[in-house]
């Protein structure tokens, strides 16, 4: 037990759905701790808070023009896959009986969905297990989503986003965290989502950036150089995200215990040695401590460390943080290379930052440290001399990315296909902007003219002269967009 109340222990039908009143018990809250309960509600609160920062942080990252269409879709994909969750997600990712590959419709609508302890853990019931990997399952095309920046409209990528959570996502939450995966029997470690939201999100982004197409201007070398619009929501985002996180990795402890303990912290640290990685990266070349580096490094440290949270030590979070913060900083290069405009480098950061997660985690897992739960066995990484754990990370890896990747260029190859659903705006509305074309409403309610206003001449003052126009300064229209 994972405290100090007792439980009376689960006597029902178990390993197939069931509601959990077969166990005889009328008061089925009988089974499971209070404590448990409160933390991964708060958890599952916590990771929700994620998503309208994943919004932020690339509405800051992006154009003015984009910013509030980039918000936008991320709070739509809480909508869509809140829906698809109970429609068909949760059985296909969490069914108790299933292929090796995905599970099947037995609790389709949420039906049986209540008190029987969870695919995840024993500690928890069915129904908040659903609601806690609900807000797993909305976030990731969230981050995927904001490859469309400044090209894609709206209404296809609603559909993607339903189509894309039932064929891409719920198939590999499965067969990475239902005990019937294919991954999770070969031995995969994947604490809290290295593959199912990181590298699946990285690698749709990536083919959703090819699919859609350069953005107007785009140049092979230097892609579409402009400042970031708004460093603030950057850095809201990031404040959203690295709160979130505690939730997400240590309420992927499925408990309240020392391994969530060890997970915030571990989730922490990585997160600040990867911000102040990425900031001194910066710093060599410009001699400048750049906020979005500082934010971009902490992202990047936070997606390394999190299929391994649960798995390593304080001390092998300082390595993840160094070379999660490297690696996707390097990363962001990639792109030229593959003439993919992945303007907001969501594959170098999650795909990357991913990949570099899953791999480490195969040489530093520790079975003692998966052992703070009270329950968990596993053989550990290279620290423990398991050394095919490295092996069955890179599979998972491999397959993971390759699976997302041509599953979501099939899609939207076929949803442009279809009438009324083509992926991408006309050339002069993507000049326009998509949050005047599609939404018709805008981040801000006006359009800045000029950085420095010292720079323009007061309307007044003109007036004062004496006719000449000498040394006034005309207005530009160098909207920074």
């Amino acid at each position: 037990m994972s405290g100090s109340v007792p439980v009376i222990e689960y006597d029902g039908i178990i390993g197939v759905a069931d509601p959990g009143y077969s166990s005889g018990e009328t008061n089925l809250n009988v089974f499971y701790e209070s404590g448990d309960f409160t933390w991964i509600l708060t958890s599952s609160a916590l990771v929700l808070l994620m998503i309208p920062g994943v919004g932020f942080f690339y509405s800051g990252l992006a154009r003015r023009k984009s910013a509030l269409s980039l918000i936008m879709l991320s709070m739509l994909s809480v909508a869509v896959v809140q829906f698809q969750w109970f429609f068909w997600g949760y059985s296909l990712a969490f069914s108790h009986t299933g292929s090796s590959y995905i599970g099947d419709l037995s609790n389709f609508g949420l039906m049986k969905t209540l008190a029987q302890p969870s695919v995840g853990s024993s500690k928890i019931p069915d129904l908040l297990f659903c609601l806690f990997q609900g807000m797993f399952a909305a976030i990731t095309p969230a981050l995927a989503i904001g490859a469309a920046v400044d090209r894609a409209r709206v209404l296809p990528c609603i559909v993607f986003i339903f189509i894309w959570s039932t064929i891409v996502y719920d198939p590999i939450a499965y067969w990475t965290w239902n005990a019937n995966g294919w991954s999770f029997k070969l031995g995969g470690l994947d604490f809290a989502g290295g593959t199912p939201v990181h590298i699946s999100s990285g690698a749709a982004a990536l083919a959703f950036s090819v699919m859609l197409g350069k953005r107007t201007g785009y140049a092979k070398s230097a892609g579409l150089p402009y400042r970031p619009h708004n460093v603030t929501h950057i850095v809201l985002g990031t404040v959203f995200l690295w709160v979130g996180w505690f939730g997400f990795n240590g309420g992927s402890a499925l408990a309240a215990n020392l391994r969530a303990v060890m997970a915030c912290i571990v989730t922490h640290i990585a997160a600040s040695v990867g911000a102040i990685t990425w900031v001194l990266l910066d710093y060599r070349l410009e001699k400048k401590w750049s906020v979005v580096g500082f934010c971009s490094g902490a992202i990047a440290g936070l997606v390394a460390i999190t299929p391994a949270s649960g798995f390593v030590t304080p001390w092998a979070a300082v390595i993840y943080g160094i070379v999660g913060g490297i690696g996707c900083n390097v990363a962001t290069k990639l792109k030229f290379l593959l003439g993919a405009d992945d303007a907001l480098d969501i594959f170098a950061v999650h795909g990357v930052g991913g990949i570099i997660g899953n791999l480490l985690t195969g040489i530093f897992a520790a079975d003692y440290i998966a052992a703070l739960d009270g329950s968990s066995e596993i053989p550990g990484g290279w620290i423990n001399h398991n050394y095919i754990q490295l092996a069955y990370q890179i599979a998972d890896s491999v397959a993971g990315f390759s699976y997302a990747f041509v599953l979501t260029c099939i899609i939207l190859f076929l949803l442009n296909l279809v009438p009324g659903l083509s992926l991408r705006v006309s050339p002069e509305d993507e000049d326009t902007g998509i949050d005047d074309v599609q939404l018709g409403e805008f981040a801000y309610d006006y359009v800045e003219l000029q950085r420095h206003t010292s720079d323009i001449t007061p309307t007044h003052i003109i007036h004062e002269r004496s006719g000449s126009s000498k040394g006034s300064v005309p207005e530009k229209a160098a909207e920074l967009v």
